[in-house]
């Protein structure tokens, strides 16, 4: 539910609109006060597991890089970085000139390339439930056949509305049975999920595998 329970849905719809010039606007402050301590770590590495050596990843909503991009290149993947945000691209390719950084909107994603690996770590969380259902379609034809997927969503379906330096932004999720079962519905299984998962800073994470054999879900 939203946080202002008298905000419309086209309240909502209009905050969800304005995400990229929130994140332009905002890049500089966020890149600086986004933590680095890299407490993400251990599900990078159990993302990794599922990727061949050396497999090619696109990080969606990767920001100016950092810490993601410096760690999983040095375990020796490749990764391609697309954000809407031009403001972020730039400290990226400030930061790693040698980057494959790209401009781009995850719900037209429509790229060559195919991944061992998919990323939307606080990003896919910014589109509306039914560009989320939409996306997802788009991010598996961008997968390899045996391809991982990493999101941060929510522990519940709704809508909330959080911050971003001293904007207000939107977030959204799907509930953990329904990206199961579309998920399901588009090869993949659930791996792991773990709602506001306390060894990371309270994010919820799901992390799926297309032709996955076994399924953990925990509520």
């Amino acid at each position: 539910m939203p946080d202002d329970p008298n905000e419309s849905d086209a309240d909502l719809a209009k905050l969800a609109s304005q995400t990229s010039d929130i994140y332009e606007r905002n890049a500089a402050r966020f890149d600086r006060e986004r933590p680095k301590r890299l407490h993400e770590r251990s599900w990078l590495d159990r993302f990794c597991a599922l990727l061949p050596d050396g497999g090619r990843i696109l990080d969606l909503g990767c920001g100016a890089g950092e810490p993601f991009y410096f760690y999983l290149t040095g375990r020796g993947y490749s990764v391609t970085g697309v954000d809407q945000a031009e403001a972020m691209l730039t400290i990226a390719k400030a930061r790693f000139p040698d980057g494959d950084w790209r401009r781009a909107d995850m719900r037209e994603l429509d790229l060559p390339d195919r991944f061992d690996g998919i990323l939307g770590w606080n990003s896919f969380f910014h589109l509306m439930p039914d560009e989320q259902r939409s996306t997802l379609d788009r991010l598996v034809a961008h997968m390899t056949e045996t391809g991982a997927l990493m999101l941060t969503v929510g522990p519940k379906a709704g809508e909330v509305v959080g911050r971003v330096g001293d904007d207000r932004v939107y977030h959204s999720s799907l509930s953990p049975d329904e990206y199961r079962v579309r998920l399901a519905d588009l090869g993949l299984r659930v791996v792991d999920f773990v709602a506001e998962d306390p060894a990371c800073d309270q994010q919820t994470v799901l992390l799926a595998r297309r032709g996955a054999g076994s399924t953990k879900f925990i509520d």
